[in-house]
């Protein structure tokens, strides 16, 4: 992994947020918010190389089946989170690059006043915002506020794990989906028997991961996750709409009564600081704003947010009044840390020894690695994974094995 190592550490270095990898194309860096194109094109055997390393062979067989594959790792002493993708092009890698340890509520530049979120006793915490805008870093902050404040078990399901908390005052446990869990779902219903106090959802997508989030939140649970959106107003609106119309009333009525906040973040460049600061609408549910939910009228939320300041609530641009006149802010380091004891996640179990097929050995699947996918008329249809041997004598092989 030495070239992945160095792309890594120097897109580190240069303050990217994103790297981005794919065959036959020249790396590309995010840097405040931008793409920068890096010289010197990757060759597909390298990206290729570089995927498989990161995956393990168990996550390379899930790989090879899905074309696609989430996953964190450390790199070059820099936490990521990556999504192994198969283009046109060959394998490619988009990796994000976090910050080493856990962001706290002040390193992230968050207003003050979300202390008060991690103290709430229970309901539900919508963190909102376009993509890479900062809403898993937010959540991250929120947790570790109560990790150092409060005695209580704390259970996380993210798709995949990108901070590695250690336990404080609380009790933590942390489930990555597809590898502790099946899915967000199965984790939610197990939720329900382990005695959490504080659940974090990392994304909720499904309307089945929404209404069962809901019951959490709504059975003494705090409850925290994230929902892509531009606005307050939006992110309750895609809540709403993501169940059929004939069960949005009720749906409205249990969100209006387990909603405690909804905090919409998006990141802005300070060219004074050389930095992305987020900039938020933060609502904090008051009677107002319960009336509007129920009676879905989200088209008044901006006016909620106008006048809820006695309640906590910020609109956009009183919020940006807010940042002018901040004196200070946290600038976070632009180099590598270099790994810290702790900062890697533990392995995972060793998955159960799996039985190969009668079709397996007939083809002699773990040496060629030849993932079946489905031709149109349904017939099954292998693909050869960079096997250097002509077409005579790869057919040659597979009779001769029949």
């Amino acid at each position: 992994m030495s070239k992945l190592n160095s792309l890594v550490a120097a897109a580190y270095a240069a303050g990217a947020s994103d790297l981005h990898i794919e065959a036959g194309l020249p790396p590309a860096f995010r840097v405040d918010g931008r793409l920068t194109i890096q010289p010197g094109p990757i060759e597909p055997k390298e990206s290729r190389a570089m995927a498989r390393d990161v995956a393990g062979q168990d996550g390379w067989d899930r790989f090879l089946t899905d074309r696609s594959l989430d996953l964190s790792r450390n790199i070059a002493g820099v936490r990521c989170r990556l999504n192994l993708l198969h283009s046109r092009r060959g394998v490619g890698l988009a990796i994000r690059l976090l910050r080493p340890g856990v962001p706290s509520i002040s390193e992230l530049n968050l207003h003050p006043s979300l202390d008060e979120l991690a103290a709430l006793p229970h309901g539900l915490v919508l963190v909102s915002g376009p993509t890479g805008s900062g809403k898993s870093s937010t959540i991250a902050a929120l947790v570790q506020a109560i990790n150092v404040s409060r005695s209580c078990h704390i259970l996380t399901l993210e798709e995949p794990v990108e901070h590695w908390y250690r336990s404080s005052r609380a009790f933590i446990r942390q489930r990555e989906v597809g590898s502790d869990t099946p899915s967000y779902e199965q984790g939610l219903l197990d939720a329900l028997r382990e005695d959490p106090d504080v659940i974090v959802v990392g994304e909720v997508r499904r309307p089945q991961t929404m209404r069962l989030t809901l019951d959490a939140a709504e059975t003494g649970h705090l409850v925290f996750t994230s929902v892509h959106s531009a606005t307050v107003a939006e992110a309750l609106h895609r809540i709403v709409a993501a169940f059929p119309a004939e069960i949005q009333d009720g749906v409205r009525a249990q969100l209006a009564g387990s909603l405690r906040a909804v905090v919409c973040q998006q990141l802005t460049l300070r060219d004074d600081l050389g930095i992305r600061v987020p900039e938020l609408e933060i609502l904090r549910v008051n009677d107002a704003a319960r009336n509007v939910i129920r009676g879905g009228q989200l088209s008044r939320l901006p006016s909620v947010l106008e006048t809820g300041a006695d309640a906590g609530s910020y609109s956009r641009e009183r919020y940006r009044r807010w940042l002018d006149a901040r004196p200070s802010f946290h600038t976070p380091p632009k180099v590598a840390p270099g790994q810290q004891p702790g900062d890697e996640l533990p392995p995972p179990p060793s998955p159960a020894p799996r039985k190969r097929s009668a079709l397996d050995r007939a083809i002699g699947r773990s040496d060629m690695e030849l993932p079946a996918v489905a031709s149109p008329d349904g017939a099954p249809v292998f693909v050869l994974d960079e096997v250097e041997e002509d077409a005579a004598s790869i057919l040659s092989g597979l009779l001769g094995k029949s």
